[in-house]
């Protein structure tokens, strides 16, 4: 049997150069890579970590978007922050993002590729 398998593109560098995509569709699930809160119209990074946490919402987005799915539909979520004690200013955009969803969660603390990021989220998604 052969699986349809749709690949999305964000156009970050990171993409190119370690061969991933932003997201993968099959099967009726949208799987999601880490993301982080590159603001990818003016290719920068803001300093603190809302407005990372934001950009990298409207990313999920606008992949979500791209395959057919959205926020709502958000079964699992994985946040990443080099800092644990950044983890509770982001909680008011989450809450937000996910207050349909409801998703199930972790949050890890671990290196990310650049020092200048601060938190990265990877999710899964049904398709409605």
């Amino acid at each position: 049997m052969t699986t349809d398998v749709t690949h999305i593109t964000s156009g970050s560098t990171f993409e190119e150069a370690v061969s991933y995509s932003r997201a993968v569709v099959t099967d009726g699930w949208v799987f999601v890579s880490g993301t982080t809160g590159m603001d990818y119209s003016t290719m920068t990074l803001p300093d603190d970590v809302q407005s990372q946490c934001a950009n990298t919402l409207s990313n999920i987005d606008q992949a979500l978007k791209a395959a057919g799915s959205s926020l709502d539909h958000v079964v699992r979520v994985r946040y990443i922050l080099p800092d644990g004690t950044d983890f509770e200013p982001c909680w008011p955009l989450l809450r937000t993002a996910f207050a349909k969803a409801k998703p199930a969660a972790t949050m890890y603390v671990a290196g990310l590729i650049d020092p200048k990021m601060k938190i990265e989220i990877e999710v899964t998604a049904g398709l409605p």
